[in-house]
């Protein structure tokens, strides 16, 4: 009994956040997230203004809800590959899948929240620091990957920056298509070719990455 209450009270709360999350993100796209104050999300949601900030402590992460996510992805990809796998490949392999999906994490999140962000000095400079925060994520994941250490120690956190570099790229890239207008199918039509391009550069550069 105590664990099916603990489970409903789980749910209960990811669906309050999932409320909070879904009008901030509503508020945002409509009038800017900068004109949108919390007591007025809290409001559309119908909760106490404490509430919201006990579920997001920061305004930035009620319209960057996915940011978790987002810091993991690269040092996960790195972390979960397969057997006999390179880091490189492997993060190859989740890059190519995710626009094959047109994944919001990867950057296809539709004109209106690409607008929302790029109108906001405030969330692009949060999402500067999440790059960062996933590339340092990755450095980890790749010292973790060579447990014998390489001859120079900065490597990991070298390749990090090169490989996290290329993915900010090719999350750019696909902003400013949408922002141009461009549909997911097109967007991910034009960005898989040049994010092969982009890899294969990498293959050529990165060596210990790839090994």
């Amino acid at each position: 009994m105590a664990t099916e209450s603990t489970g409903l009270r789980e749910s209960k709360k990811q669906e309050t956040r999932q409320l909070i999350s879904d009008h901030a993100t509503r508020l945002f796209m409509r009038q800017g997230f900068e004109q949108t104050t919390i007591a007025e999300i809290a409001t559309a949601a119908r909760v106490a203004k404490k509430t919201v900030t006990n579920y997001f402590p920061r305004k930035e992460d009620l319209a960057l809800d996915h940011h978790e996510a987002f810091t993991a992805t690269l040092a996960r990809a790195v972390a979960d590959r397969a057997a006999g796998e390179s880091p490189l490949s492997a993060l190859r392999r989740e890059f190519t899948d995710a626009v094959q999906t047109c994944d919001p994490v990867a950057g296809f999140a539709g004109p209106d929240f690409a607008r929302m962000v790029a109108d906001s000095p405030t969330l692009t400079a949060r999402l500067r620091e999440l790059h960062d925060l996933r590339e340092e994520a990755l450095a980890e994941a790749l010292a973790s990957a060579d447990p014998t250490g390489t001859p120079v120690a900065i490597t990991p956190r070298a390749a990090a920056a090169l490989l996290g570099a290329a993915h900010r790229l090719l999350f750019r890239r696909i902003q400013e298509l949408t922002l141009a207008g461009e549909s997911n199918a097109r967007i991910a039509a034009v960005v898989a070719p040049e994010a092969a391009h982009v890899f294969d550069l990498l293959e050529s550069g990165l060596p210990a990455a790839g090994a």
